[in-house]
């Protein structure tokens, strides 16, 4: 029975790098390798196909011998292993190609028993507009693995603790052997009698079944410094969950989400409002009071200021974070049109419509002063 052609094995174009030829061959062992298929009684001759395949386009010289004349030279079984030793100078070693699929590839051969560190949590914080700005202490409820406080984290019954597995010797790991096409393999895997841990505990604890950690909700006190906006995030170190087999806790994060404010809004660190001033106002010039974070404060509004107008508070901003320099805030002025005049308010604007520029100064601060009266204005 004839072979298929090595590309098609491959399931590469034959003008396919040397990068396209490992990537290929890498996702194709790792689909049928033997361990990775033990229901499927051809996974095995798949393996050897695609290996034979990829040892001979992976060598150049060999290559270059299967374009030209269809085959190349091998051992006497028709698929030599000792290929794969071949080629350890400028092209790279093609078993070390081949040994990555069986360890760094997915079959890693080393049980991970020693401490782990313990997964990190999250936790979504709402604060007012007033609290990011200023800054605030809240308390939150988080709930979280912890270790067991009866057992001490081992798992085991108090007075008791545990044992060595006897199927692994307490290593977490046994060893099997395996006939491959490079010959016979010797794997490692995790002991299915103690999962990997190398204790097998008897008499289990039964606050937290033999576990060693249980789920717990705490209340924890939150330092929010001034600053934050929407979208920062805050680690509270080693508030997150309970490491493994004595390894540290993780961190807590605290993203943080920031209410809208009815008067200011925020881009960076300056803040910016909007005041209705009256029609007098930035004709004759006032001082009139505007809002701010930290309370009213008096804005002079000069004569003849336009709508629109903005103006500059400085250092009434949001602070820098873990700063003591604030940002600004800018006011602008919306003039507001007077409604519900009375007829002594309409004659003496159509008196000022008359007059228009041609007054004197006196003349024209009269009718200025008659109308802000009229209007009931300051």
């Amino acid at each position: 029975m004839s072979k298929r052609d090595y590309y098609e094995v491959l399931g590469v174009p034959r003008n396919a790098s040397a990068e396209e030829l490992k990537k290929a061959f890498r996702q194709l062992a790792r689909k049928y390798h033997p361990d990775a298929n033990k229901e499927d009684p051809q996974a095995a001759e798949k393996f050897k196909e695609i290996s034979e395949a990829y040892s001979v386009l992976a060598d150049p010289e060999r290559r270059a011998q299967y374009d030209r004349f269809g085959h190349v030279e091998t051992g006497a079984g028709g698929f030599d292993p000792g290929d794969f030793t071949r080629g350890f100078g400028g092209f790279g070693s093609i078993f070390d190609d081949i040994f990555d699929v069986f360890t760094g590839g997915g079959f890693s051969t080393t049980a991970r028993r020693g401490p782990q560190r313990g997964a990190d949590l999250r936790y979504d914080l709402e604060l007012a507009f007033e609290e990011a700005v200023f800054g605030k202490e809240k308390d939150i409820e988080v709930t979280r693995v912890e270790a067991c406080e009866k057992c001490g984290g081992t798992g085991a019954k108090s007075g008791s603790k545990p044992v060595t597995c006897p199927a692994c010797k307490g290593t977490g790991q046994v060893q099997f052997a395996q006939n491959t096409p490079f010959g016979r393999i010797v794997n490692v895997k995790p002991c299915d009698r103690c999962h990997g841990e190398g204790q097998i505990i008897e008499n289990p604890c039964p606050e937290c079944n033999g576990q060693g950690r249980v789920r717990r909700t705490r209340t924890l006190h939150a330092k929010i410094p001034a600053g934050v906006d929407t979208g920062t995030r805050l680690r509270m170190a080693g508030e997150g969950e309970a490491g493994v087999r004595g390894g540290p806790r993780g961190d807590l994060f605290l993203f943080i989400h920031v209410k809208p404010h009815k008067l200011f809004t925020r881009r960076e660190n300056d803040i910016y409002c909007e005041i209705p001033v009256s029609f007098t106002d930035v004709v004759l010039g006032a001082d009139i009071a505007a809002p701010t974070l930290d309370g009213d404060v008096q804005l002079k509004i000069p004569a003849g200021t336009q709508t629109g107008t903005s103006f500059r508070l400085k250092g009434k901003g949001v602070p820098y974070l873990r700063s003591h320099s604030r940002g600004d805030q800018h006011v602008q002025v919306k003039v507001t049109t007077p409604t519900h005049l009375s007829e002594k308010q309409k004659e003496l604007l159509r008196e000022f419509a008359r007059l228009g520029g041609k007054t004197g100064e006196a003349e024209g601060k009269g009718i200025f002063k008659k109308v802000k009266d009229a209007l009931g204005m300051d």
